[in-house]
């Protein structure tokens, strides 16, 4: 059983402060900096560049992939991080177009994350004017694959209002119709059980900087099916993704199984950030984590229902039809979350009016979600989001 009143004393959040942002940044594992100062003065420092040979920095992508791997199902061997979740996104996709040659139509739906319906346009004006990208209401995205589409790309959970696909039951089905399936788990890893082997997802990529904690600009991760690592072609072919990188050879030999994935240089102090981040989860049941998140965030619905009947939920009530945030709608939503912010409660906001806060039992309790409640209650009982400074729209919401 898992002791979440211990795995709270692994972070470093400061005194007072209710962060419900975990969703979209993780607080900071206090094993961190010491991490990565010993990389900087005892590896970088006296090795300079005979470290990636005495330090193993370029074996890590696969190690840390494969630490990733244990929390979202993925065979060892299958996972590599590295890069940004927009180019996971891009190689995942490229790749699977081209294993499903004769079909034009990629297909996601209309709640996905921006990025990756852009990824997918910019994917298509390289292929030519025969592939589009075809966006589905997400209820309806199931009916919506046919004998066109090459592969369905989805964010298992969306950003905005926490709803959650059924992600095995859509690859059987997009599988049963000869289509591929990418699976986005960037609101899903770290949040609950995932298993990309049983649901048999063709590819899945994530980032690290939200519920694994690694930090801001942590490394993407991107896994294979087995049944396409040694054969599929990347076509952002970088140099550590080639064979034999330092052969320097002119022509491109991708690398064995998921390595072929990996593209540029490894970023080895955000390595060393997600090495340690990752400690937090030994010993974590996913299953434990999954229970206590939902119990937390029923909490606090029931808790701003009755005292906030302005907001109204967005957040689907199913267990299993949610992911590990709560969000609420309001037509001054910005406003308001400026204003619990103000206050020590730290959510964020999401246009058009979405209040979103991230339910994350490793340092989460029930003290936090009553507070996190009681607080948004003064502030709605009394409009105190109703003034000039929590209105003005930051670059960052």
């Amino acid at each position: 059983m898992t002791d979440f009143t211990t795995t709270r004393r692994l972070f470093d959040i400061p005194q007072g402060l209710v962060y419900l942002d975990g969703n979209s940044l993780g607080p900071l594992p206090r094993a961190v900096p010491e991490r990565v100062a010993r990389t900087v003065t005892e590896q970088w420092g006296p090795h300079l560049i005979g470290g990636w040979n005495a330090c193993g920095w370029m074996d890590q992508p696969r190690a840390l992939g494969d630490r990733i791997g244990r929390l979202i199902g993925a065979r060892p061997g299958h996972t590599v991080i590295g890069d940004t979740l927009s180019i996971k996104v891009f190689q995942a996709l490229a790749a699977a177009v081209a294993l499903n040659p004769g079909r034009k139509v990629i297909l996601s739906d209309t709640g996905n994350f921006p990025t990756d319906l852009y990824m997918a346009e910019g994917l298509i004006k390289l292929l030519g004017p025969d592939y589009r990208l075809q966006l589905a209401d997400p209820e309806a995205l199931e009916d919506a694959i046919t004998e066109e589409t090459a592969v369905v790309l989805v964010t298992e959970v969306d950003y905005r209002t926490g709803r959650r696909h059924d992600m095995a039951r859509l690859t059987a089905t997009a599988h049963a119709r000869g289509a591929l399936a990418i699976w986005d788990l960037a609101h899903s890893a770290g949040a609950f059980p995932v298993d990309v082997t049983g649901g048999n997802a063709d590819f899945a990529v994530g980032c690290t900087y939200k519920y694994l904690n690694a930090g801001p600009g942590a490394p993407a991760f991107i896994s294979v099916a087995a049944r396409h690592a040694d054969h599929v072609e990347p076509a952002l072919a970088g140099w550590l993704g080639h064979d034999a990188p330092f052969a320097f050879e002119q022509g491109y030999r991708p690398g064995e199984g998921v390595a072929r994935m990996r593209v540029g240089t490894p970023p080895v102090l955000q390595m060393a950030a997600l090495d340690a981040a990752l400690d937090v989860w030994e010993g974590v049941d996913m299953t434990a984590l999954r229970t206590r998140s939902l119990a937390l965030a029923d909490r606090f619905i029931a808790a701003v229902e009755a005292a906030c009947p302005a907001l109204t939920l967005a957040t689907p009530r199913a267990h299993d039809q949610r992911g590990s945030q709560v969000s609420f709608r309001h037509p001054e939503g910005y406003a308001i979350m400026q204003a619990l912010i103000a206050r020590g409660v730290v959510g964020d906001f999401r246009a058009p009016d979405i209040l979103r806060f991230g339910v994350t039992p490793l340092y989460i309790g029930e003290a936090e979600i009553d507070r996190a409640a009681e607080v948004l209650a003064e502030v709605m009982d009394g409009a105190l989001w109703d003034q000039p400074e929590y209105r003005a729209r930051k670059a960052v919401t």
